[in-house]
């Protein structure tokens, strides 16, 4: 059986990957909500999609729950799809790094994940639908030189979307986490000139979303990696 959504809510959304989940969910015939701590760098989004917006800071467990609530409306019900789709970004030597900083690296790209995916969760659980998509990365699976406050939240990020597989799949929610394994391409980082395809498409990987969700129930896949077709592994 293939499961069929109506409502979609992304937290952390931007002008990237974001977006072209939140055309291609729209195009699709999905209500739309989008989550940011800067809700003014969405408008245009909101203007093309007609999706909700609401400012969220993820990492604030009363804020995650309020979310919800005050979406349900203009969606006309509460998600049944929920991306997670932020990340907090610190490089620099180990030894340098602020810890105050690398906590709230750590918060943005994992804690918030389980404080949105439980807020989530509570609401898909009774009805037996739903999915909650991860949005990894190449710290997911092997950390970097320089990169180590990345690698532990995308590392924790993986083993929480792992564990929720195990404990909500059986129960109908499907869980999954994509691993971007790769730059994605943007006006402000297009391909290398001479090398084409060097970077991802946002809107080729939100395709690998959408057939994520459209996957039947009988044979769900919990984790996928995505990356340029011309990386040397």
């Amino acid at each position: 059986m293939v499961p069929t959504y109506q409502r979609a809510l992304i937290v952390g959304a931007g002008p990237g990957l974001s977006a072209s989940l939140a055309r291609l969910f729209a195009a699709e015939g999905l209500k739309v909500g989008l989550a940011a701590r800067n809700t003014e760098k969405l408008n245009a989004l909101a203007a093309e999609t007609g999706a909700v917006v609401h400012a969220c800071d993820a990492t604030d467990p009363g804020a995650v729950e309020a979310l919800f609530p005050r979406l349900e409306p203009a969606l006309g019900g509460a998600p049944d799809v929920v991306v997670y789709n932020a990340s907090g970004r610190l490089r620099g030597a180990t030894v340098d790094l602020d810890p105050e900083a690398v906590a709230r690296a750590l918060a943005v790209s994992a804690y918030g994940g389980f404080l949105v995916a439980q807020a989530a969760a509570r609401r898909m659980l009774p009805h037996r639908h739903g999915a909650i998509l991860f949005t990894g990365a190449s710290a997911s699976v092997k950390g970097f030189s320089g990169s180590a406050a990345f690698a532990m939240g995308k590392f924790a990020l993986r083993g929480l979307a792992q564990s929720l597989a195990r404990e909500w799949q059986p129960q109908g929610i499907h869980v999954a986490h994509i691993v971007i394994d790769g730059a994605i391409r943007s006006p402000a980082r297009p391909d290398p000139e001479g090398q084409p395809d060097a970077t991802l498409d946002p809107d080729a990987i939100a395709k690998s979303y959408l057939a994520l969700l459209r996957q039947d129930r009988s044979a769900w896949t919990d984790e996928i990696a995505l990356r340029p077709w011309v990386e040397r592994f």
